[in-house]
């Protein structure tokens, strides 16, 4: 056997790997399993994917070692399979975001339309937190907020924003957060707010960047 051999089947199996991330919708089911272990159903109305295409995403994430699940009853539940899944998909972000036109342009143009500030930092987020400063705004799904979420926060889904603004402080500036650092909910949070005349930034990410670097939750 040549000495290439291992080494090529190696990079084959690498390959195999990435070509189970190769699809924008499995991309997006990750994000939502980053938020805590979903039912094929629940991901399948979180996404507004029929159920059976969620299933085969899964199933080739799966059989690719990229999500693990469990049984409870008749429902299967996933999860990724190791925090160096999340730490890979985080690292194609940053990649595509160097060095993507397209990925520039749709942030230029959607993203930055949207929310053209400065994010807080989590270190500075952190520290008002602790100086009480901020108050803090998760947009998320009431499922996913109570799977985890930045302390003290408080939830309030972005479909129900509009309505319950008397909630939020005028006095004092939002920090809206949701499932990453391009979630769109967060950038229609913060676009949302600032038309109502209240002050709002952004995390610079979201929950699963500030549960992986060890920060606390709730």
């Amino acid at each position: 056997m040549s000495s290439d051999g291992p080494k090529q089947a190696l990079f084959a199996g690498f390959a195999e790997l990435a070509k189970a991330l190769a699809h924008g919708h499995r991309l997006e089911i990750l994000e939502v399993l980053a938020q805590g272990e979903r039912s094929v159903e629940v991901l399948a109305g979180r996404i507004g994917l029929p159920v059976a295409n969620v299933s085969q995403h899964l199933r080739l994430m799966r059989r690719a070692g990229l999500l693990a699940s469990r049984r409870s009853g008749k429902h299967v539940f996933y999860r990724p399979s190791d925090p160096a899944v999340l730490e890979l998909t985080a690292a194609l972000r940053r990649v595509a975001e160097r060095n993507s036109s397209e990925v520039r342009e749709v942030i230029g143009g959607y993203f930055r339309a949207r929310d053209s500030f400065e994010p807080v930092s989590r270190k500075e987020l952190m520290r008002r937190l602790k100086d009480d400063s901020a108050t803090v705004l998760d947009v998320r799904p009431d499922d996913e907020f109570a799977a985890g979420h930045l302390p003290g926060a408080v939830n309030i889904p972005l479909r129900d924003l509009e309505r319950r603004l008397r909630e939020l402080p005028r006095s004092r500036e939002i920090v809206a957060y949701c499932r990453g650092p391009w979630c769109v909910l967060a950038f229609e949070a913060v676009a949302l707010l600032r038309r109502r005349g209240l002050k709002a930034r952004r995390l610079e990410d979201g929950f699963p960047e500030w549960k992986q670097s060890g920060l606390p939750t709730a």
